[in-house]
């Protein structure tokens, strides 16, 4: 495989989750609907490319009536931004092995902000899972305003493509 080679994510063997606290008590919660293209090889990782969008509908934290209020205007807005979306500037080899830093621009609600984060990758069944942990803070991205829930979040990826 090159890092020409156009991988797909597979939504079912995806996992995006985040985790936030609101009034001190942890939330956690999935995302779906991820898609896009991926262009990696190990061995060429600064030709690698990152360019996914997830459905920002489908936010879940097993609370219904919380989860419509994260769709609505205050949080994700998801009328006017169904996508959050991350495009790679850069994928740079780290000092570990089978781990690179993946560094890009993260986009929810229409507010841009560079990311950066290691990930790993292992070839398995024709394609790659991605792991990677990041942070981010949501008011970066004018989420949530002034309410109760944590300024940081926590973001979790699983996600195989091939």
């Amino acid at each position: 495989m090159n890092a020409r080679a156009q991988l797909k994510p597979v939504e079912g063997q995806s996992a995006i989750g985040f985790t936030i606290r609101n009034f001190g008590i942890r939330v956690s919660g999935m995302l779906k609907g991820i898609e896009g293209n991926i262009h990696f090889d190990p061995a060429r990782s600064n030709e690698a490319v990152f360019d996914i969008n997830i459905d920002a509908g489908t936010i879940n934290t097993d609370n219904s009536l919380r989860d419509d209020h994260l769709k609505g205007e205050s949080y994700l807005d998801i009328k006017h931004y169904p996508k959050i979306h991350f495009q790679s500037t850069r994928v740079t080899s780290s000092n570990r092995t089978g781990t690179w830093i993946l560094t890009g621009r993260l986009t929810i609600r229409g507010h841009e902000k560079e990311i950066s984060f290691p990930f790993s990758a292992a070839a398995t069944n024709g394609g790659y899972l991605f792991k990677g942990t990041f942070r981010i803070h949501r008011k970066d991205f004018e989420v949530g305003g002034t309410s109760t829930i944590s300024d940081e979040m926590q973001v979790d990826l699983n996600v195989f493509a091939n």
